[in-house]
């Protein structure tokens, strides 16, 4: 089994469109109103919106995507008008994150983490 699509929900996805492509993404089925998908730069994992009438409550969604290059990448961004809640900063489980929220308030983590991503120092061993 392998993880390759994630759908969040959107109220616009006239607005939630243009933000997605500006943060990289590349739009590879676009049925509005209601649905949009897209291809990530790297990896072949791809990346949706639906629409919704209303947005989880709470914390909502977290989103994580992997940069090799993530200082000089959110250096990109800011260039082109993203904000970030939080610049690239390392954290003690071992991964560097800048964080953002999307349109619809969606948190987008951008990391990156090496090979701690799937090997951390406190990993469980299989038995």
């Amino acid at each position: 089994m392998n993880l390759n699509q994630i759908t969040v929900p959107s109220l616009d996805l006239t607005k939630s469109i243009p933000f997605y492509q500006k943060l990289g993404l590349k739009l590879i089925v676009k049925s509005l109103p209601h649905y949009a998908r897209f291809e990530c730069p790297n990896g072949g994992s791809t990346f949706s919106i639906h629409q919704t009438e209303s947005l989880p409550k709470g914390e909502g969604i977290y989103i994580y995507f992997e940069c090799d290059n993530l200082d000089e990448y959110v250096n990109e961004l800011i260039g082109r008008g993203i904000v970030f809640d939080q610049k690239p900063t390392d954290q003690k489980w071992l991964w560097r994150e800048a964080r953002l929220k999307d349109i619809d308030r969606n948190q987008l983590i951008l990391f990156y983490a090496g090979d701690n991503r799937l090997n951390p120092p406190w990993r469980i061993e299989n038995e």
